[in-house]
C-alpha cells in the first residue's frame, strides 16, 4: 500500500498506484511545459507557483476518474494540466485581491513584483490554459468555458456579499462556484477524456462538485479546529483576516435565532480588531467550544457522504476505492 496525491490517499492496487503517479509526473512535467515563455521574467513569475508545490487535489482526481475509461487516452493529462493551470492562475489573483503576503510556503507574486504582474501574470496562465484546451476539441472547450464563468460569478458574489439572501446560503453558493465547479471540471474532464461512458461522465461530474464542497468546508473547520501542525497554517487565519466561514456564519444564525447573551457577545469580538493577539486567542478558545463549530463539521461530513454516496452505480475496483478514499480523507480532515 502506497501513499500518494493530497492528505495521504492510500492506495492498494499497483497497477493504480503505478498509473496514477506516471500521471501525476507527466502533469506536473506538463505544467512546467505551459508555463514556458521567450521572456525569462514571464517564465520566473508564472512557473512562481508551480515549483511552490501544492497538493495536486485536481489532477490527481482527473487521473483517477480516467481510470474508468482508457487512462492512457492523450487528453487525459494535458485535461489535468488545464484544471491546475486554471487553478494557479485563480491564486495569483486571490492574492492580489486578499492583499495576501505568502502563498504555499513562498512570498506571493504580488508581494514580490507588485499587484499588476501578478494579475497579469494570472492572466498569462489562463491563456496557456486556453491553448492547451484548444487540442482536447470544441466540448472540452464549453465545458471549461461554463465552468470559468462559474468560477467567476462565485468570486463576484463574495465580492458583493449576501444583500438581501440567507448569509449561509450564499456562502454555500459561492464556494459551489469558486471551489465546486472546478473540482467538478476535473472528474468531468477524467471520464470525458478516457472515453467513459456518458452516465460514468455525470456521476464524477456530480462527485466532484460535492467532494470540493466537503473540501473547502473542511478547511473552514480546520482553521478553528486544529492546531498548526495539522492544519499547515496557522489556526484562525481566517479569522485574523476577517473573512466569515461557515463556522462563523453559524455563530451568528443561532446568535439572532435565540438572542443568547453569551452568543451575542461572541459575535461582538468577533467584529473587532483581531489582530490583537488576546482578543484573537479568547475568540478562537470559545469558537472552538460552541455548537456552531460542530453544525459546521457535520455540513462538511453531509457534502463529503453525498460525494460518496454517488460512486455506489460505478464498477467495484481499486479506482472507485481510491475515490472512496479521497471522501473518507476529507471527512477525517474535519474531524
Amino acid at each position: 500500500m502506497s501513499v500518494i496525491g493530497p492528505f495521504g490517499l492510500s492506495v492498494r492496487d499497483q497497477t493504480l498506484e503505478a498509473d496514477t503517479q506516471a500521471g501525476l509526473t507527466a502533469v506536473e512535467e506538463g505544467l512546467l511545459e505551459a508555463t514556458k515563455s521567450d521572456v525569462p521574467f514571464i517564465t520566473e513569475a508564472a512557473q512562481h507557483l508551480v515549483r511552490a508545490g501544492g497538493k495536486r487535489f485536481r489532477p490527481l482526481l482527473v487521473l483517477l476518474a480516467a481510470q474508468f475509461g482508457d487512462p492512457y487516452a492523450p487528453g487525459v493529462v494535458p485535461s489535468a494540466v488545464v484544471v491546475e493551470l486554471t487553478h494557479l492562475a485563480t491564486l495569483y489573483h486571490d492574492d492580489v485581491m486578499d492583499e495576501a503576503e505568502v502563498r504555499r510556503g513562498v512570498s506571493s507574486a504580488n508581494a514580490r513584483w507588485g499587484n499588476s504582474v501578478a494579475v497579469l501574470t494570472g492572466d498569462f496562465l489562463f491563456a496557456r490554459a486556453s491553448h492547451v484546451l484548444a487540442d482536447l476539441g470544441p466540448e472540452a472547450v464549453r465545458v471549461q468555458a461554463e465552468a470559468f464563468e462559474r468560477l467567476v460569478t462565485g468570486q463576484i458574489l463574495e465580492t458583493a456579499g449576501p444583500r438581501d439572501r440567507d448569509p449561509i446560503e450564499h456562502y454555500l453558493d459561492v464556494l459551489a462556484g469558486k471551489t465546486g465547479s472546478l473540482i467538478a471540471v476535473s472528474g468531468r474532464f477524467g471520464a470525458m477524456m478516457s472515453g467513459a461512458d456518458e452516465s460514468i461522465v455525470n456521476i464524477l461530474t456530480q462527485y466532484g462538485e460535492r467532494l470540493g464542497m466537503a473540501f473547502q468546508l473542511a478547511d473552514d473547520v480546520l482553521d478553528i479546529a486544529s492546531d498548526s501542525h495539522e492544519s499547515g497554517k496557522t489556526p484562525g487565519t481566517d479569522l485574523r483576516e476577517g473573512i466569515a466561514t461557515l463556522p462563523v456564519l453559524h455563530l451568528r444564525a443561532q446568535a439572532e435565532a435565540s438572542g443568547s447573551p453569551e452568543d451575542r457577545e461572541l459575535c461582538e469580538l468577533l467584529a473587532g480588531d483581531l489582530t490583537d493577539d488576546a482578543r484573537h486567542a479568547e475568540v478562537l478558545r470559545r469558537l472552538r467550544a460552541h455548537p456552531a463549530l460542530e453544525q459546521a463539521r457535520q455540513d462538511t461530513l453531509r457534502y463529503a457522504a453525498e460525494a460518496r454516496s454517488m460512486l455506489a452505480p460505478l464498477p467495484e475496483g481499486p479506482a472507485k476505492s481510491a475515490l472512496e478514499g479521497l471522501c473518507d480523507a476529507v471527512a477525517h480532515r474535519a474531524g
